[in-house]
């Protein structure tokens, strides 16, 4: 069976600046899901900030095995609930891979639990990709570098959690570093987040980009059945505990009550 992979746009710079139009006249997310549906095994589609509930209802995500998500402008139009679906469906078990700005969408915000902030600069200056983590599945195909004539810089210190694994750096002209590929599981979900694609350059043609997308893709595919509830916390009576107990002290809850853990 196909990876079912929805790639999720702000959709709002290709309305209204005649730049990324140009570049992208299919939009961003469009582009990324047309290169994604000519790799074998993956099927995309697209959604948008203004669909209802911005494309993301539960029935969308739950035929959902990998999410794409690009935003930049509108982080804070993106509905809180949509928010909490989003990560129960990670926490789940549904592959999220986040690109460029998204550092800042409400997602990635939550999952990572911290700011997430960065130094940044729009000057279209090069940045030079290094593969810091040798054939892992992210990284197949790719040399062990690749420059962007034309980007946006950021640069550290990223205010993200220690991720999992570094799979790139960046190097920009001028001077400045960044940890441009980075791995998380939040639950039964696997994250990546990818630097490049600034809206006003065509990254997401590049073909290497693409094969990192793919790949990424791939890799945050977990086959296994999603959990419905991430959230549930049922308890265990000591009548159904798996070796004999005896109950001893007081306790607040008698079996059968509603409680929290």
């Amino acid at each position: 069976m196909s990876i079912r992979v929805t790639v999720w746009g702000e959709n709002v710079h290709e309305q209204k600046n005649k730049v990324v139009a140009e570049v992208y006249p299919a939009t961003m997310h469009g582009t990324i899901a047309a290169a994604l549906n000519l790799q074998d095994g993956i099927t995309a589609s697209t959604v948008t900030l203004q669909d209802p509930e911005h494309g993301l209802t539960p029935q969308k995500l739950a035929e959902t095995d990998v999410l794409i998500w690009w935003g930049h402008a509108a982080h804070g139009d993106v509905a809180d609930d949509v928010v909490e679906r989003v990560c129960n469906a990670v926490w789940g078990g549904m592959g999220v891979i986040f690109l460029h700005s998204a550092h800042f969408a409400k997602p990635f915000k939550r999952l990572m639990g911290a700011p997430c902030n960065l130094t940044w600069r729009e000057a279209g200056e090069r940045e030079r990709l290094w593969v810091t983590s040798r054939q892992h599945p992210i990284a197949r195909g790719i040399p062990d570098h690749f420059e962007l004539e034309h980007e946006e810089m950021y640069g550290e210190p990223f205010g993200v959690p220690e991720p999992l694994e570094t799979v790139f750096v960046s190097w920009f002209a001028g001077g400045e570093v960044f940890r441009s590929g980075l791995t998380y599981k939040r639950g039964a979900g696997n994250i990546f987040y990818f630097r490049p694609g600034h809206e006003t350059y065509p990254t997401y043609h590049q073909p290497l980009v693409q094969q990192v997308i793919a790949n990424a893709v791939r890799w945050a595919h977990n086959p296994e059945a999603r959990i419905l509830n991430p959230n549930d916390a049922p308890n265990t009576p000591v009548a159904k505990a798996l070796e004999p107990i005896t109950e001893r002290g007081p306790r607040l809850h008698h079996d059968g009550e509603e409680g929290y853990r």
